[in-house]
């Protein structure tokens, strides 16, 4: 029982997309009381810009008082031309995104280290694509084709820069301050203000420190500027014939191999030889641009072509024995989540890494040739030459635009009305809803909902699949016999549009977000998403913004509980919520057993179980997931709405309606899952474990509580009073009685039920 010196600390942490304090905390205003300036901690303020206690909640008969604060982290994702930036990164983003999807093996680790050689080989091949491509744009179409005498292109131009010195210091310029800044993001981090902690038992959800390994960064930079100097050389197909190109070629050429395998080995040479390996590397840039002059007449660069298909079939390569490596790896762990639920099993059955690289190589190529596309474009002149492989990157995204379509309109247009019409109004959204027109309108978002949270993710591992093997048959079919279909003219027209529309619209939206930092939410979405994990497989990423907020939310829960009537709830939507669960992990690993009774976890609108748990099995298993709920005992709540579309259910699964009484799986306060059951209440919410499913549109409003109109879907979860009675659950403060109980537990409500599929 609470006693008269009881209070709540809610500490709600940020979702996606710069979320604004007033936002967050449902206030007019607010102001900072903690933090750095990058990690924010603020509360509501008065007219005079103090901190303002929060609303009370009610809990057992009475008024609580509470303290009401907010993280807010989004100045590490959005905001500034740097940041801005980041956007260029998403293939690498991805690489480093796949490590993560690895799923866990507890035998044959061998298998699990050579996956993670092989991502971090492609990783290496996806900076030395992207540098290739950069220096085709800068090097060949700009600096030797263009500003070649005589050449017609920017006119205007003076003579003296089309000198052959003027050139090739201009475009290994740019290639250098390319590398020079890629080399900056991965070298970068975020200064944690919590100091380290002293685990008393560990936690499989804990993120460990960043696994990057020291030399990574210098591997990828060195792989860089070796990709520049081989381009000056001929490129790795072709041998020079006089004795210093020689010479220069066999010295890059062995430098990438010793890059190679030192990433596949993922072995740290030492800051010495770090440091030696980059100033060689630059040495051989500069050596091979003295070599590169005279610049040839007329044409491109003799190693354009090899370079770029060298590096694309190496990468092609790596990728089928990281796909194939991947399926005795994803195999040997099925047996820890055969006996789950489909809904619940990992995506592919844990062979999603897979599609997930083939997407980081189509997107790197794409945009390189995209940008080489739209700067032909830009400089207006039509007898500029690029790759021979860059049609066929043309007609791949051609017929990926084809496919997408194809799939958006079987999927939206078709399947969605259809799964509405053969369902019409779920048997859930009748014990939520009260009248016809709310149960219509929340049948049409339920139905959409449901349908992308189960088959979104599967269209996109369709696409990058299908992009993949058609990519490989179209050089099978080019290369491989020679042939160019009369079909390709029309689709790759398609392809160029797109790809250059792509490329300039990605660099007008990162130029807009860098001069105005609000206009780029959608930005710092992908950002949010991608940014969460720690490099492991590729460092040019921007730096995880959970190994910093995870560690000084759970300090800041440490700073209130030492206050011993204080009650601590963390509470996060969106993404919030995987930062809040991560953190209540490492705090059950810390504190004392009196402390952790007065720890509470809040979640709504999360994409956990759906998205993450099944995406990422090794980082979120279910079994700890269940423990971290039975250490909890009972102080997990989940708001989730059928409608949410980004968010669903947490802690319960295979749902189904007997009568009046919603029964489902779920996990239990004592540790484990089973059965529960549960009946609505007069507001419509069903809870059912540690979800609460809310009414969406909300119930007509009483006057007492701030209400919202129509289907809200992901947004405003704190405009149901739900909010409220969930926090003081959270505390400890307030139990179900009769609101959801196990099934069976004094006897069932309805006698025996089949159980539900």
């Amino acid at each position: 029982m609470p006693g008269p010196d009881t209070r709540i600390v809610e500490l709600r942490v940020a979702g996606l997309a710069g979320t604004s304090g007033e936002t967050l905390l449902d206030a007019v205003s607010t102001v900072d009381v903690a933090g750095d300036g990058i990690g924010r901690v603020v509360r509501p303020a008065d007219r005079l810009r103090r901190p303002a206690p929060g609303p009370m909640v009610p809990a057992l008969g009475r008024s609580i008082p509470r303290t009401l604060e907010g993280y807010l982290w989004s100045r590490m994702t959005s905001g500034g031309a740097a940041k801005a930036t980041w956007a260029l990164l998403f293939p690498f983003s991805l690489a480093n995104v796949a490590f993560w999807m690895l799923p866990p093996v507890h035998r044959a680790r061998w298998l699990g280290g050579l996956c993670r050689g092989l991502l971090r080989v492609v990783a290496v091949l996806l900076t030395m694509l992207l540098i290739g491509q950069v220096a085709v744009t800068v090097l060949d179409l700009f600096a030797t084709q263009c500003l070649a005498p005589g050449s017609g292109c920017l006119p205007w131009a003076p003579s003296w820069l089309r000198s052959d010195a003027a050139r090739l210091t201009i475009g290994v310029a740019v290639l250098f301050a390319v590398i020079l800044v890629l080399h900056r993001i991965s070298s970068s981090n975020w200064q944690v203000k919590a100091p380290e902690p002293r685990a008393r038992r560990g936690s499989p959800l804990q993120l460990l420190a960043d696994p990057e390994a020291p030399g990574m960064s210098a591997t990828h930079t060195v792989a860089a500027l070796a990709c520049v100097a081989l381009l000056l050389l001929g490129g790795p197909l072709h041998v020079p014939g006089d004795v210093p190109r020689l010479i220069g070629w066999i010295c890059v050429l062995g430098l990438v191999v010793a890059v190679i395998v030192g990433a596949a080995i993922g072995s740290d040479p030492g800051r010495v030889a770090r440091r030696t390996l980059m100033t060689f590397a630059a040495a051989l840039v500069i050596f091979a641009a003295v070599l590169a002059a005279p610049l040839p007449a007329s044409g491109g660069l003799r190693g354009t072509d090899g370079t770029v298909e060298g590096l694309g079939a190496a990468l092609l390569a790596i990728t089928i024995l990281f796909a194939l490596a991947l399926v005795p790896m994803a195999l040997l762990a099925r047996p820890t989540w055969k006996t789950r639920p489909k809904r619940l099993r990992p995506w592919l059955g844990g062979w999603a890494a897979a599609p997930v690289v083939v997407l980081a190589g189509l997107l790197g190529g794409g945009f390189g040739a995209g940008l080489g596309i739209a700067v032909r474009r830009l400089l207006g002149t039509g007898g500029l030459r690029l790759p021979d492989t860059y049609e066929l990157i043309t007609v791949l995204w051609g017929a990926g635009l084809a496919l997408i379509a194809v799939l958006a309109v079987a999927g939206y247009a078709i399947a969605v009305p259809l799964r509405r019409r053969r369902r019409g109004i779920p048997a859930l959204v009748e014990l939520v809803q009260l009248d016809a027109k709310q149960e219509k309108a929340a049948a049409h978002a339920w139905a959409r909902s449901a349908w992308e949270r189960r088959h979104l993710h599967q269209l996109a591992m369709i696409v990058a699949i299908g992009l993949g093997v058609a990519g490989l048959a179209l050089l099978v079919v080019r290369f491989g016999f020679g042939l160019r279909p009369m079909w390709f003219t029309p689709v790759s027209a398609v392809g160029v549009f797109a790809l250059g529309g792509f490329a300039l619209g990605l660099l007008r939206v990162v130029y807009s977000a860098a001069r105005t930092p609000e206009r780029n939410r959608h930005l710092g979405a992908l950002s949010d998403l991608v940014s969460f994990w720690p490099r492991a497989a590729h460092p040019t990423v921007p730096p995880c913004y959970a190994l910093k907020v995870v560690p000084e939310l759970a300090e800041r829960v440490k700073e209130h509980l030492a206050e011993p009537g204080t009650r601590v709830v963390l509470s996060g939507q969106n993404l919030g919520s995987l930062l809040t669960v991560l953190t209540a992990a490492r705090l059950f690993t810390e504190l004392t057993p009196d402390e952790r009774d007065r720890v509470g976890l809040l979640t709504a609108g999360s994409p956990l179980q759906w998205g993450y748990q099944r995406a990422f099995p090794a980082v979120l298993p279910q079994d700890a997931l269940a423990t971290l709920f039975g250490d909890l005992d009972g102080r997990w709540r989940a708001l989730c709405r059928g409608t949410d579309i980004f968010g669903g259910g947490v802690t319960t699964w295979r749902h189904n309606v007997s009568g009046r009484h919603l029964i489902g799986d779920g996990y239990l306060p004592e540790g484990g899952s089973g059965p529960l059951e549960a009946t609505p209440e007069e507001s419509g919410v069903l809870v059912l474990g540690g979800d609460h499913w809310l009414p969406d549109p909300l119930r007509a409003p009483d006057g007492r509580h701030r209400w919202a109109a129509g289907v809200l879907k992901h947004t405003d979860y704190l405009a149901d009073a739900e909010w409220d009675q969930a926090v003081a659950m959270a505390a400890g403060l307030g139990r179900p009685s009769g609101r959801a109980r196990l099934l069976g537990e004094q006897g069932s409500l309805f006698g025996d039920l089949p159980r539900p599929r």
